[in-house]
């Protein structure tokens, strides 16, 4: 294990995440200006070195105008390298990376009890948890359009038809007793919204996009949608905040370079 900073400030917060936040963007449509679509706001509270981060990803672009992508993001211009360069450029820590590809799995669960443990009981509170998602987990990033559009709920063998993934518990807040496991910090509230703000941060991956896309456009119903198009509009209706990568795995050993310690989500 690496040495670790024990900042002595609050836990900061990243602006809260919503379905209602995500705009539908359509295959051929008029993207939507990714500044009003891809950010949370930056954090007003918190470790001074989490707080950063959080104001330097805010203000990272994020590419989401795309008409057209192809199977393999091989050009800077493809994904989100500038908020990448200051994800492994984080000096706070610890910090863990947690591989995500099974959409019914804990990995939310997982994550949400690290960092209960490594803010409340360790008091790191500079902890920074990264989601490197890929495979079904993958279509937890995309918004209720996207569900919606597509039905991703079937691909993805969710047992809701809605994005859950994204929703935070209705009256759960940060100022709840850590303690109430029906509350903020309970496995009742294990969702991205509530993760992203506490400080989690979640890497897209073009790979998985792209092959989501493919199976898309191979059902009947859709004959003649083109597979870069479908991918383009998925990428283009990521949730806020997320960073997107040209492939997860690979960005797995970027993140273990960058001394994030890895741990399996499944």
């Amino acid at each position: 294990m690496f040495g670790l900073d024990k900042p002595t400030s609050r836990r900061f917060a990243l602006g809260a995440l919503g379905a209602s936040a995500v705009a539908a963007v359509t295959v051929g449509a008029s993207p939507v200006s990714a500044k009003q679509k891809t950010s949370s706001p930056a954090a007003s509270q918190g470790g001074r070195k989490l707080r950063n981060l959080s104001a330097k990803l805010a203000k990272a672009p994020r590419r989401r105008d795309f008409t057209s992508v192809p199977f393999m993001a091989d050009r800077k211009d493809l994904w989100d390298h500038e908020a990448s360069a200051v994800l492994l450029g984080y000096d706070g820590g610890p910090r863990q990376a947690w591989e995500a590809s099974e959409i019914s799995a804990a990995w939310l669960n997982l994550m949400r009890e690290s960092m209960n443990g490594q803010v409340f009981a360790h008091g790191n509170e500079d902890f920074l948890a990264v989601a490197a998602v890929h495979g079904s987990a993958h279509h937890s990033l995309f918004s209720q359009t996207m569900w919606d559009k597509y039905d991703l709920a079937e691909m993805a063998g969710s047992k809701s038809k809605r994005n859950d993934f994204i929703v935070g518990k209705p009256g759960a807040t940060e100022a709840d007793d850590r303690q109430d496991v029906n509350g903020f910090y309970g496995p009742a509230n294990n969702n991205i919204g509530s993760l992203q703000m506490r400080g989690a941060v979640f890497v897209a991956c073009h790979d998985s996009i792209h092959a989501i896309a493919r199976a898309i456009a191979s059902k009947e119903s859709n004959s003649g949608m083109p597979a870069d198009a479908v991918a383009a509009d998925l990428t283009n209706n990521l949730v806020p905040g997320v960073i997107l990568v040209p492939s997860v795995v690979a960005y797995l050993a970027e993140l273990q370079d960058a001394r994030f310690t890895y741990a399996k989500g499944a």
